[in-house]
């Protein structure tokens, strides 16, 4: 008798059911958003913003006048219309969406920055379809947090979490509206904490792999327990799309600048005045440490809170406020978030010996961001094509020539200046076609430059000046 015929269907039987088993124990450890969703979506809102751009008209070749045609010409309106110098050209709407969500019943409602800068018009809807305009309270471009208000009573309000006590690889979910697609959800993981981006050193951003894409900017960041732990507010991308790289502002310095804005309309941050920069595994050895840590401080300003409160280059900062200090990135919004005007302890390493010093904290100003961007930057800033750049120095502007203006280079990473061949030392006089006024006006015109553009940027080098063509990223 051939038993195979009696096992056969048994053990199938026994396949199916271990994979069904199998099945739902992987579906128990996978969390369940439906809830969330349901409950969450009602806090979260959409704005559509409007700004008035000013057009540019196109500029005639030197010598070139408008050609004097007979008044019935159909060329007439087209020449005038594009290159008449004499009038102001006319401004033209631009309308944007984002996302955003209620933090009080009584219509303050929380967004990015960029979503609302600039904005003639900003209209807020509902998840029950009602629209308000809304009033900026106020903007903090650094952190890039705005706080919006509606006339509007009894709002469902988000609840807040605690983003110090987010994990590593725990679950969050987004809701906003990428391409105006409103209340869309998608979920993702905490990838990293603390991260610094470039230009951007006062948020410690909570990086995650959650789809975001432009429309979701603003929108709330929320963890498995429905509280918001975020503002999504960035993605890295070479695309203009989602690559699985996502930033958001941590809910708890979000509210910090929200509340500042409200009750004072402008945002106060801890200014220590220095120039730091990590230290690597080789400096470490140096310095007598078993593994790198810390912020070395490569320049102290005269007259700043640094420079009165006793540290020195060539000081290691390991905890500022009673906050570790692991890279150099760390520090800039630690001091930013410490309170101005009172004594904080620093913990340094000075000498191989470390020693506690109280720094009375001044306030970061705008003069005072721009005499640091004048002097190599408080913290180096690498910005958006890959170069480090500070005021030229005196003796180079003298052997260059130079007047006045120009961007020194001190440090290229790998990126579009680097490929397109500026090498460190190089003096940038001109990009596009503007000349650079210094460091800080160089970062504006990177800003403002087009995504996937090509920018003309010539350089001056002890051999000569040189044309470059440089590659916006997008």
């Amino acid at each position: 008798m051939n038993m195979s015929h009696v096992f056969n269907p048994l053990s199938k039987g026994l396949l199916g059911l271990l994979c069904m088993l199998w099945v739902a124990a992987v579906q128990a450890q996978l969390p369940d958003f439906v809830d969330l969703v349901k409950e969450s979506s009602p806090v979260v809102v959409n704005i559509s913003t409007t700004q008035k751009i000013k057009q540019s008209r196109v500029q005639l070749p030197p010598g070139m006048q408008i050609p004097d045609l007979p008044e019935d010409s159909p060329f007439n309106d087209l020449f005038k219309h594009f290159f008449d110098q004499g009038k102001e050209a006319p401004e033209q709407e631009a309308k944007s969406l984002g996302s955003g969500f209620i933090i009080s019943s009584d219509g303050y409602i929380m967004t990015n920055n960029h979503v609302v800068k600039d904005a003639t018009e900003v209209i807020v809807r509902l998840s029950s379809r009602d629209e308000y305009e809304a009033q900026v309270i106020g903007t903090d471009a650094r952190s890039d947090v705005a706080l919006l208000k509606i006339d509007a009573t009894d709002l469902p309000v988000a609840k807040l979490g605690d983003s110090d006590k987010l994990e590593v690889g725990e679950w969050v979910l987004a809701i906003g509206s990428p391409f105006g697609f409103e209340r869309s959800a998608t979920a993702g993981i905490v990838s990293a904490k603390g991260r610094a981006l470039p230009n951007e050193n006062y948020v410690p951003f909570i990086q995650t792999d959650v789809a975001i894409n432009p429309g979701n900017s603003g929108g709330p960041l929320f963890n498995l327990d429905g509280e918001v732990v975020g503002i999504n507010s960035q993605i890295f991308s070479r695309t203009g799309g989602y690559m699985g790289l996502s930033f958001a502002i941590p809910i708890d310095v979000a509210m910090d600048v929200a509340k500042q804005l409200k009750t004072s309309g402008h945002v106060s941050r801890g200014w220590l005045g220095v120039l730091i920069q990590d230290v690597t595994r080789e400096l470490a050895e140096s310095f007598g440490m078993e593994k790198p840590r810390g912020a070395l401080i490569s320049k102290v300003l005269p007259d700043s809170p640094a420079a009165e409160g006793g540290l020195k280059v060539g000081d290691i900062i390991l905890k500022f406020d009673g906050k570790d200090v692991v890279t150099s990135s760390n520090l800039p919004p630690i001091v930013g978030s410490s309170p101005v005007g009172e004594r904080v302890p620093v913990t340094i390493l000075r000498n191989g010996k470390k020693k506690v010093l109280k720094i009375k904290l001044g306030e970061l100003e705008e003069k005072q961001a721009a005499a640091e961007e004048a002097q190599g930057a408080a913290v180096v800033k690498t910005g958006k094509l890959g170069m480090v750049v500070e005021a030229v120095p005196d003796k180079l502007r003298e052997d260059l020539e130079l007047d006045k203006g120009g961007a020194y280079v001190e440090k290229v990473q790998s990126g579009p200046a680097a490929h397109a061949g500026i090498h460190e030392g190089d003096v940038i006089v001109r990009f596009g076609n503007k000349a650079v006024k210094g460091p800080d006006h160089l970062r504006e015109l990177e800003e403002a430059a087009k995504p996937g553009s090509t920018a003309s940027v010539l350089v001056q080098r002890r051999s000569g000046p040189l044309f470059m063509a440089v590659k916006i990223p997008e």
